[in-house]
């Protein structure tokens, strides 16, 4: 067995230096909402817990039992703060096999259909999750002396977001005329 040999073109210092001449592509941050953001940084929190999390109990073999209950809560957080942003730009998993096959007239109603079934199981959500803070108001975290409120308010106010955000969604559809479901191709460039 015989190794290919390697050709290795020589490269002048100005060259290596012209390959960085290129622009910059263009970051717009104005696509990034609210919950973009406070996502992000609940992120980096529980990444910061998780790695605090092994460099306690692996290099210094003593680790903090804080660390894991708060990247949890983190996680709940990222959960469904994510969940935001999937339903503002139409992300969450769907099924659309029927709206290639049936009429336009069909598919428009049923798309309409899923922005009201949307809307309802979100101000259903909201409901729910104010129902049961009402019921644990009171407890507290088990190895840090913080209410659990703040994961229950998190994921309150994600629901109230995710409902506000498919009202959103509702009207953008209803003013186009086509959902996502209806059109995915119109949604390609826009969003990539």
């Amino acid at each position: 067995m015989s190794a290919a040999q390697e050709i290795h073109t020589p490269v002048t210092p100005e060259e290596l230096a012209h390959t960085f001449d290129e622009a910059p592509a263009h970051v717009d941050l104005k696509v990034y909402a609210f919950e973009d953001w406070l996502t992000l940084g609940l992120f980096w929190l529980m990444t910061a817990c998780v790695f605090l999390q092994f460099f306690t109990r692996y290099v210094l073999n003593d680790s903090y039992a804080w660390t894991e209950e708060i990247a949890v809560n983190c996680l709940i957080g990222v959960v469904f703060m994510g969940s935001v942003m999937c339903v503002r730009m139409s992300r969450h998993i769907q099924v659309d096999v029927l709206y290639h096959y049936l009429p336009a007239r069909v598919t428009r109603i049923m798309a309409t259909a899923v922005d009201i079934i949307r809307i309802g199981f979100f101000a259903y959500g909201s409901w729910l999750m104010w129902r049961y803070m009402e019921i644990v108001a009171d407890e507290e975290m088990v190895t840090v002396q913080l209410p659990r409120n703040i994961v229950f308010y998190t994921v309150l106010a994600a629901f109230v977001l995710m409902l506000g955000r498919s009202i959103q969604v509702f009207i953008a559809n209803m003013r186009r005329g086509y959902s996502v479901l209806e059109r995915p191709e119109a949604f390609q460039n826009a969003e990539d």
